[in-house]
């Protein structure tokens, strides 16, 4: 009796330790919140620079938090289409580029994003936050303005990726005589303009060593945020799900050929340039959904099987979605999702080394067998870890680091002396 009376006894002060835990996180929280408003004047002074706002992906869903945190900040975009953005966008000022006129094919425009990225009038603004993974952090701002880039990832087509989209995913011999050249100009322009920012944020550890190869830029961390409260699960249907761009780096043709040769289902939600040619491999089984709202995305994540990834993400919010539903997550073994999807402990990941279809279908196989023994409550615990609230509140502790003024990082030592 008095074993047990000891034992409800300690849980009664775990459970009085933990609320008082939380108590002080919300203080905490609310303290950086209230210390935030008072310190800085978010009225007139905030510019957001995206690089083109003509969709809702991850890098939109950032935007869109960064809104919320600066109500009355303006926008510069390269290219924006309104109705294709959520209304929290376009309640803010929005100022597109030059070459907004030419959206439709905006990927054919690179060469000229950068003249169109200086061409933006900064001038009166004291903080600049730049999101990066098409280029936005080239913009010129004034000398005693505070230039933050959020970066997804330095452009993919320039660095890590570029032998590829040169020797592998471009056919034509006349475009890789042409984007030797101009890639080669781009890469000294990205790698100039890295020193117009005064400091990185790296959506991941992955992101973070592709900056500092790139650049030679140190840079913080802060996970991207997900509305992970929004998302939520059902028993599943016989289907599994992808939810991407169509584009080449994100293999998704791995995942069509697969699942038609096994005769699986797949859904797959997203548009992009890759759509014909994948809809030309498709068997019967893969069912292209194009773009859908909020609230179907939603329960498609609810009813799936597991969530496929068969390309590399710098970090992966489709991811953290997928186990915000309490759904496992297929996905090739490299880039962002190591950091935020385990193998165990809960185990909501099933990783395979090499991309192709061969290794994926051997690990859709090595899922299934396992499948009933996973733990839907487990696997949504693992989100919240990337709530936008916890975003908001590592951003705005970067934010007050710093004065409005901000200074330049020091030199190097060796030139510092001299």
């Amino acid at each position: 009796m008095f074993t047990e009376w000891q034992q409800r006894s300690g849980e009664c002060e775990l459970e009085s330790k933990q609320k008082n835990r939380g108590a002080a996180q919300a203080n905490i929280g609310a303290h950086y919140l209230r210390v935030f408003d008072s310190r800085y004047d978010v009225t007139k002074r905030c510019a957001i620079v995206h690089y083109w706002l003509i969709g809702m992906r991850g890098g939109e869903k950032v935007i869109e938090a960064l809104c919320r945190l600066f109500p009355q900040a303006d926008i510069f975009t390269l290219f924006y289409e309104p109705e294709r953005v959520s209304a929290l966008i376009r309640s803010h000022r929005v100022t597109a580029s030059f070459l907004n006129p030419f959206r439709r094919y905006h990927r054919s425009f690179l060469p000229l994003m950068p003249v169109a990225l200086e061409h933006f009038d900064l001038r009166g603004y004291d903080l600049v936050i730049s999101s990066e993974s098409g280029p936005a952090k080239g913009v010129i701002t004034s000398s005693n303005a505070r230039h933050i880039c959020y970066c997804h990832s330095p452009m993919r087509y320039l660095w890590d990726l570029y032998p590829a989209y040169l020797h592998e995913w471009t056919r034509s011999s006349l475009k890789r005589s042409l984007i030797a050249p101009l890639a080669s100009y781009l890469r000294v322009w990205d790698y100039a303009s890295s020193a117009r920012v005064d400091e990185f944020i790296a959506n991941s550890g992955n992101v973070q060593r592709r900056i500092w190869k790139a650049y030679r830029r140190a840079s913080e961390i802060i996970y991207p945020p997900v509305q992970v409260e929004t998302f939520y699960s059902r028993p599943a249907d016989d289907y599994y799900l992808i939810v991407s761009e169509l584009v080449t780096y994100k293999r998704i043709a791995d995942a069509v050929r697969c699942f038609s040769e096994t005769k699986r289902r797949l859904k797959i939600v997203g548009r992009g340039p890759e759509y014909v040619a994948l809809k030309l491999i498709a068997g019967p089984t893969i069912e292209f959904c194009g773009r859908v709202s909020d609230s179907e995305l939603r329960d498609l994540y609810a009813r799936c099987r597991a969530v496929v990834l068969p390309g590399e993400e710098d970090f992966g919010i489709v991811p953290v979605e997928a186990m915000a539903s309490g759904k496992p997550v297929i996905a090739l073994g490299k880039g962002g999702v190591l950091e935020t999807v385990p193998e165990e402990n809960p185990r909501a990941g099933f990783f395979y080394a090499q991309p192709g279809k061969d290794s994926l279908s051997a690990t859709v196989d090595a899922f299934e067998r396992v499948e009933g023994s996973l733990s839907t409550t487990a696997i949504r615990a693992l989100a919240s870890r990337f709530s936008e609230e916890r975003f908001q509140r590592e951003m705005r502790r970067m934010i007050l680091r710093g004065q409005i003024m901000s200074q330049p990082e020091s030199p190097p030592r060796r030139y510092a002396s001299r």
